[in-house]
């Protein structure tokens, strides 16, 4: 337990050690381009120096509000750093593909009557930074909305060769990635839970990153989980998050609120010949944090019948590389946030094979959903938040 515990501090350590480096490099750009390259004068330039200082230093500090601050004052700072947050990352995407613009002028002047003079330099970086801020303001602002906003259903016709005819319509109602913490809390989760037990599903699934925080910090933040209704009960599945926030406890503490985790386990779905496997594994990156915790397909799955369907719960899409080899009929999986704001999502290309939605992957299939709330800013572009219901169809 405490070197399971000393992993997770070093991994927090280089995780934050890591962000402020990032986190400073990207302030240095957007004064560069926003402060610096328009040259507004005194004391426009002077104040807006302090600014990019005070919000570069507030990012890390409001993303580590919640393990040093009470939540009456973690809520706030969080709050306002990561407002901020989602409009540096809109100001950063905006000006990068600004620099073809400008690089574009720069070229045409110099073909036709030599290099920019400074004035007309200063006036174009003017003109880029005064329209960039609108845009970052205007999307950033439909972004919150977005995300804060009731949570849509986002309905799913997965079509599987092994599943009993009986069992044709059976729906799955799935959360993903709900981070309830700093910035989602009691209220909100509500009502979630309320949506969810309008549907009457069969079964309700949640495939990790469920919370940002301490059993002791959020365990009223998520009571309201033990009123989530469904004909085969709910499973769970740890993501990286959990991690983070005390795996074990959580788990202990989901148990209490009638949840079971799936920890590299299956069960049975419906009964006798009219049922299939549901199977679970703890998530990808579980193995550094130590103890007995790991991702193991390979133990959910044996001594399976592998004439049997096989719905397999893994936070990271990832997993489903091992999962086809193993014939998984389905895979559910969350983690990417469908990129939560564009174009991140591009950039979750380069770590998971899919981002969001339906896809074949060999013989199997997976469904990675855009997660039902939000890590970090309160925003989602072109990435909305859904609650997915799976309709399992008989092939």
């Amino acid at each position: 337990m405490v070197g399971r515990v000393q992993r997770s501090g070093v991994s927090l350590a280089i995780f934050f050690a890591v962000l402020t480096l990032v986190v400073g490099g990207v302030h240095y750009y957007l004064w560069s381009r926003l402060v610096r390259a328009p040259d507004l004068g005194a004391p426009w330039s002077r104040w807006g120096t302090v600014l990019f200082v005070g919000l570069a230093a507030l990012t890390p500090l409001g993303i580590a509000a919640g393990r040093i601050f009470d939540r009456s004052i973690s809520r706030v700072l969080a709050s306002v750093a990561y407002v901020w947050l989602g409009l540096a990352i809109l100001l950063l995407f905006l000006l990068v593909t600004s620099e073809v613009l400008r690089a574009g002028v720069h070229g045409v002047s110099w073909l036709s009557s030599g290099p920019l003079d400074p004035e007309r330099r200063t006036l174009l970086s003017r003109g880029i930074a005064g329209t960039v801020s609108l845009l970052a303001l205007g999307l950033g602002g439909v972004g919150t909305a977005s995300a804060l906003g009731e949570v849509a259903f986002r309905k799913v016709a997965v079509s599987l060769r092994r599943l009993p005819q009986a069992l044709s319509g059976f729906r799955i109602v799935q959360l993903s990635d709900v981070h309830i913490g700093p910035t989602l809390g009691a209220a909100w989760l509500a009502g979630v839970v309320a949506r969810v037990n309008s549907l009457d599903a069969d079964l309700v699934v949640i495939t990790g990153d469920l919370v940002d925080g301490s059993v002791a910090d959020l365990r009223e933040q998520v009571a309201c989980l033990a009123t989530l209704k469904s004909k085969h009960g709910v499973y769970f599945v740890t993501g990286n998050h959990e991690y983070y926030s005390g795996a074990d406890a959580w788990i202990a503490e989901l148990a209490r609120l009638g949840i079971r985790t799936l920890r590299n386990e299956r069960v049975t779905i419906g009964a006798g010949d009219d049922s299939f496997d549901l199977a679970g594994v703890d998530d990808w990156s579980a193995k550094r944090f130590g103890g007995d915790h790991g991702a193991d397909l390979a133990r959910a799955l044996a001594g399976r019948d592998e004439r049997r369907e096989l719905v397999l719960l893994a936070h990271q899409p990832k997993q489903i590389l091992e999962a086809a080899r193993h014939g998984v009929g389905l895979q559910l999986s969350g983690h990417t946030h469908g990129g939560q704001i564009f174009p991140w999502g591009f950039f979750v290309r380069l770590d998971q094979p899919y981002v969001a939605g339906l896809a074949q992957h060999g013989a199997s299939q997976i469904y990675v959903s855009c997660g039902t709330g939000f890590w970090g800013p309160p925003m989602r572009v072109a990435a909305p938040a859904e609650i997915a219901v799976v309709e399992l169809l008989t092939a």
